[in-house]
């Protein structure tokens, strides 16, 4: 095990009352730890050491800071197998998943030290002969993370990446059900030679954290992934101080298998972008539409693909692990019950699995639901589950109606062969990040972020390193 107490200021700390929140394994309930349930005074404290260490690390050369990031991603990938298996016990995904996680999340890491070396400023032509103009990209100051539970390492590197790797300081809150990863994180921060200070981890309630984040002015930037509906609450929070914002929020992706796609990519893709992390992702592929004419012979072929996905505990042999908790079986239970009700056909699946003693009820078996109509739910919210919608639309034009036909805009999937009409659907859908023929599209190298209110800002790539560094133009009179 990883540390368990707060890391303040280069110090591993209780709450300071003392207060505790148990952390449980989602497959069986287990205790696996207990850590601090941290106070406002806490988190100011944090606050108060991001802002005393960020003068010097702004002040190091990026390549100096570029050095301790590198040491970072090595030790983070030293140790692969313990941060994997740390993740499958709080988070519950497949082994396998988690492993690729803590490589996804090292991407992050080992990126953000080399594109921080590329920050470049820029001399502008004047059009006065006595005047010389020029434009500075500098850290944006002290900043913040708040972090989800499905991706607990690599949502939180893609933030303290590009944050560290521009001279900024950062204070994390993960999420409650998964602190465990964060926290180890910050241990082999601490082992890389991150200065004291610059990261800090505190663990708690999301509003006890929010409020003296948003409330003090010295914070200038927060980044946040998890619901529209808690990012529409920081948006309002961040009025007061004009805080920056990054924001990725709620997904409900859509899925087009078009008239001429390939069927087996197809299927094998539409698996994965619909069942992995157990359909706990931003970009599951929520909503599925068929070209009529290809209707029938990808719903018998999808079908028989996820029958062979198998449900178990993440550390066994399995592609499906539990829910993250009681909640999120309700609400699954709930879309697959109305859309049943509402005429929608049950083609497998369709409830929880009972895998006998010492394994909690969140296990849910891989479900399709054919014939799916706009008027049910899982049509319109977010399923957060094994459960795959699939709807037949008349023509390529009425996939990519209701493919936009959502406030959401985050991913969209396209599965077809023709490059002039894949070309055409992807310029016309409403996403930020669109898989073509691809059901795992997400990488380090590339901006990934949303539309409408699934977000705004980007993470990834040489964009993301923009949302931390204000530009400061200087016009020099000779």
């Amino acid at each position: 095990m990883f540390k368990t107490l707060n890391l303040i200021g280069g110090s591993w700390r209780h709450a300071t009352d003392g207060a505790s929140t148990v952390v449980t394994d989602p497959a069986t309930d287990a205790v696996l730890a207990e850590v601090p349930r941290c106070t406002a005074f806490d988190v100011q404290d944090a606050i108060g050491a991001a802002a005393g260490a960020l003068p010097a690390w702004r002040a190091l050369s990026a390549l100096d800071r570029a050095k301790v990031l590198r040491r970072l991603a090595a030790l983070v990938d030293d140790q692969r197998d313990r941060l994997a298996a740390l993740i499958t016990s709080e988070n519950g995904k497949p082994l396998a998943e988690a492993r690729a996680e803590v490589e996804y999340g090292h991407g992050f890491l080992a990126w953000a030290a080399e594109e921080g070396l590329r920050v470049y400023g820029e001399s502008v032509p004047s059009w006065n002969t006595d005047k010389r103009i020029s434009v500075l990209r500098q850290p944006v100051g002290v900043t913040a993370a708040i972090t989800p539970w499905n991706f607990p390492l690599a949502m939180l590197t893609r933030k303290l990446g590009p944050a560290l790797a521009t001279g900024c300081t950062m204070i994390v809150k993960p999420a409650t059900q998964t602190p465990l990863t964060a926290l180890a994180l910050g241990e082999l921060a601490v082992e890389a030679g991150v200065p004291a200070g610059v990261l800090n981890v505190v663990t708690g309630s999301g509003p006890v954290v929010a409020g003296p984040i948003f409330a003090d002015p010295r914070v200038r930037k927060v980044s946040f992934t998890g619901s529209t509906e808690v990012g529409q609450e920081l948006i309002r929070l961040s009025a007061g101080n004009v805080t920056r914002l990054s924001l990725e929020l709620g997904g409900h992706a859509p899925l087009l298998v078009l008239d001429d796609a390939d069927l087996d990519v197809a299927v094998a893709g539409t698996l994965r972008a619909k069942f992995r992390n157990t359909g706990q992702s931003c970009i599951a592929a929520n909503r599925i539409y068929v070209v009529a004419s290809r209707y029938e012979e990808f719903c018998a072929a999808y079908v028989e693909a996820v029958r062979t996905q198998r449900v178990g505990r993440g550390d066994q042999d399995v592609e499906i692990g539990p829910l993250i908790d009681d909640e999120a079986v309700k609400k699954v239970q709930e879309h697959v019950d109305d859309a049943v009700a509402k005429g929608a056909t049950l083609a497998c699946g369709g409830g929880t699995v009972d895998l006998g003693p010492g394994h909690s009820g969140r296990f849910f078996a891989p479900t399709v639901l054919t014939g799916v109509r706009p008027d049910m739910l899982i049509s319109s919210e977010e399923t957060f589950g094994p459960v795959a919608g699939i709807s037949p639309v008349d023509d390529v034009d009425a996939a990519v109606e209701l493919a936009n036909d959502s406030p959401y805009g985050l991913a969209a999937y396209v599965f077809g062969r023709d490059i002039g009409q894949v070309t055409r659907v992807v310029e016309r859908l409403e996403y930020g990040v669109v898989g073509v023929n691809d059901g795992t599209p997400s990488t380090a190298q590339a901006p990934f972020g949303g539309m409408k209110t699934s977000g705004y800002g980007r993470e990834g790539g040489r964009y993301v390193m923009g949302e931390y560094l204000e530009i400061k133009y200087v016009s020099v009179a000779l």
